[in-house]
């Protein structure tokens, strides 16, 4: 999500609005001051928006359009209670448009909430869970000891200077990975232990493809903008379908093709119904085995692995920024006061 933040400000300030970008892990003082000079628009994140309305040096008074954008992650990251002390600082005469990739009972509730008279635009099938076809998926299942050396096969096999992702469930495992990775394929570490600072460096070395690989955790991350990644591997499974969709949808944006690799292992069993559901709902090809620890409602013994033939080319996505992940899309409001929220898939 910082990788756009930090970015947003330095494209809408090349006219004559002014835009200044508020978020945590960097001083705050330097924030307060350029906000005090004045600005048209503020790119924050909940939290530290909310330490500085604390201090009470800048108000919210004259705020006509609030902009909630990636509303579920900020739910699921716990900001709740951030964002509705914001919209209390709001004046009510507002515009809010806000942006979700995924509809659960508690986005709706705050956007029942929050929003007036809104207008919902939906963009795909908001009922299920759809990844983008543009993305060619293949799930192999596997044990646990065959992991490295299977990840070390796909990285050997991409094309030279490919920006590839790889997803890990724990910030020891990120920098074990990269570690071991670092030398042969140039891979850098990003997850929540890192200063502001060091994740800034490594997203600018893989941005400018110095550091090709990029060994993250969900959380790092979520809301990643980076042009041009050709291929993401699971390493370790998500703790849900959800954020699998959400990880693979980083890659096939803006009209580009994708590859995703995912290793499946035993203690990953209880997910593969719902995986089944995604592969299939974008019409890719569903290993026997991942059949078989559906049908049983878990794995036993050691399967052996699968490696599919290429896909089909897939469409629609999930939420992201230039169509990857679900698009923006472009809606034209009624009224200048109207809400609007999106549903992005």
């Amino acid at each position: 999500m910082l990788g756009s933040l930090l970015r947003l400000p330095f494209r809408l300030s090349h006219g004559q609005l002014h835009c200044k970008c508020l978020y945590g892990g960097a001083p705050k003082g330097p924030q307060l001051r350029e906000i005090e000079r004045g600005v048209d628009i503020v790119v924050a994140t909940p939290g530290r928006l909310n330490d500085i309305l604390e201090t009470r040096r800048i108000s919210l008074h004259q705020v006509s359009y609030l902009v909630l954008d990636e509303a579920d992650r900020m739910l699921d990251m716990g900001f709740e209670p951030q964002i509705r002390k914001i919209v209390k600082e709001v004046p009510t005469r507002r515009q809010t448009p806000m942006y979700t990739a995924t509809w659960p009972k508690e986005v709706r509730k705050i956007a029942a909430d929050l929003l007036v008279n809104p207008v919902q635009v939906n963009i795909g099938n908001i009922d299920e869970l759809v990844a983008n076809k543009s993305i060619t998926q293949y799930v192999e299942v596997l044990s646990p000891m065959e992991k490295h050396r299977r990840l070390e096969q796909i990285l050997h096999s991409q094309e030279p200077g490919s920006k590839i992702i790889v997803f890990c469930s724990t910030k020891k495992m990120c920098d074990q990975l990269a570690r071991n990775l670092a030398r042969q394929f140039g891979a850098a570490a990003i997850h929540g232990d890192k200063s502001q600072a060091d994740r800034d460096y490594v997203l600018s070395q893989f941005r400018t493809g110095r550091s090709p690989v990029l060994v993250a955790t969900d959380v790092a991350a979520r809301g990643l903008d980076v042009k041009y990644i050709r291929v993401v591997i699971n390493y370790d499974f998500p703790t849900g379908v959800e954020d699998y969709v959400h990880r693979i949808g980083t890659t096939g944006r803006a009209g580009a093709t994708g590859l995703a690799y995912t290793f499946f292992c035993d203690q990953d069993s209880k997910h593969a119904s719902e995986l089944i559901k995604v592969l299939e709902g974008a019409n890719q090809r569903v290993p026997a085995e991942l059949h078989d620890m559906a049908s049983r409602g878990g794995g036993r013994g050691m399967p052996r692995r699968w490696t599919p033939n290429s896909g089909g080319r897939p469409g629609f996505g999930y939420g992201g920024r230039d169509g990857g992940r679900g698009g923006r899309g472009i809606s034209t409001l009624p009224s200048r006061w109207n809400d609007i929220w999106r549903t992005g898939i």
